[in-house]
C-alpha cells in the first residue's frame, strides 16, 4: 500500500508503473482513488495510470487543518515529484476537476492535457451552498446517516448496483474529516475568468443527467479554451459517468489521449 509524504500529508496512491505516458486521475468529493478502477483497467496497457486519495478522503493521512484546492493542486505536483514525473495528463471528476484546473493554472508547463469530468470553474450557487453545507454539517456532527447517504449516492452515482459499495465506504469515513473537506468544496474561489489561460488540450466529459453540475458548465469551459477537443455528453449518466458508464467514457478518453502531440 504505497504512500507519499507530501506537504505534511501522507498521500495514498496507486501507480500502474511502466514507461507509458503518465496519466493522473483525481477523484470527486466523498469518493476515493478506486472510483477510477474502470479507467485503470482499460488504459494501463498503454499508459502509466496514477490514482490517489485527496485530503480528507480514502486512506490518505490528513492533518485535519483547513486547506483549499490550490493546496490540493500542490499535493498533486508533490505526488508527481515523489514519483519522478515531470509532466503528465491530469484527469479529474468534480472536485478532482477543481484540483486539476488549479494545477494547470499553477504550473501549466507540467500539464500535458486535461480531462475534466462533470466539473466546473465557478463555485456553487448560493442555494446549493446552503443545501450542501447543511448536509455536511449533519454528517460531520452525527456520523453516517443512511437516509442522507442514499440522497448523496443518488446525486453522485445514481446506479443501484454500485451504490452499496460506496455506502459501505462512507460508513467507515471519519466524519470529523468532512468539515475541512466541506469548507474547501463550498468556499472555493471562482476561476471562471482564468479558463482562457488554459493552453493545453482539454477534453470535457459530462453526464447528461447530472443534477449537481449542469452540462452547460462543461460547455462553458470548452468554449473558453482554445484547444478544447469537445464535450462528451453521456446519456443516462449522473455525476460520475467514468464510474457508471465506462463503456462510453473510456473509448473517448483513449481517443483523446491518442490524439495528443508527442
Amino acid at each position: 500500500m504505497p504512500f507519499a509524504e507530501v506537504n505534511g500529508q501522507s498521500l495514498r496512491y496507486e501507480d500502474t508503473g511502466g514507461d507509458g505516458p503518465p496519466l493522473v486521475f483525481s477523484h470527486g468529493f466523498l469518493m476515493d482513488h478506486e472510483m477510477f478502477a474502470p479507467q485503470v483497467a482499460d488504459l494501463a496497457d498503454v499508459y502509466r495510470v496514477i490514482t490517489w486519495d485527496q485530503r480528507g478522503f480514502g486512506e490518505t493521512g490528513f492533518d485535519g487543518e483547513p486547506f483549499d484546492y490550490w493546496d490540493s493542486a500542490r499535493d498533486a505536483f508533490g505526488l508527481l515529484d515523489h514519483l519522478g514525473i515531470e509532466r503528465a495528463v491530469l484527469g479529474g471528476m468534480s472536485q478532482g476537476g477543481y484540483v486539476s484546473l488549479r494545477a494547470a493554472l499553477l504550473q501549466p508547463d507540467r500539464v500535458r492535457a486535461l480531462i475534466l469530468i462533470d466539473t466546473q470553474a465557478p463555485p456553487e450557487a448560493a442555494d446549493k451552498v446552503a443545501e450542501y453545507r447543511a448536509m455536511i454539517e449533519a454528517w460531520s456532527t452525527n456520523g453516517y446517516i443512511e437516509e442522507l447517504a442514499s440522497v448523496v449516492a443518488g446525486l453522485i452515482i445514481a446506479d443501484p448496483g454500485l451504490e452499496p459499495e460506496w455506502k459501505a465506504k462512507w460508513r467507515n469515513l471519519d466524519p470529523a474529516r468532512l468539515r475541512a473537506a466541506g469548507a474547501a468544496l463550498l468556499d472555493r474561489d471562482d476561476i471562471s475568468d482564468r479558463t482562457p489561460e488554459l493552453a493545453m488540450p482539454v477534453l470535457m466529459v459530462h453526464g447528461k443527467e447530472d443534477t449537481a453540475i449542469p452540462v452547460e458548465r462543461a460547455r462553458e469551459i470548452c468554449g473558453a479554451v482554445d484547444d478544447c477537443r469537445g464535450v462528451v455528453e453521456v446519456d443516462g449518466a449522473a455525476h460520475a459517468p467514468n464510474l457508471t458508464h465506462p463503456q462510453i467514457v473510456n473509448p473517448a478518453v483513449r481517443t483523446f489521449l491518442e490524439g495528443l502531440p508527442a
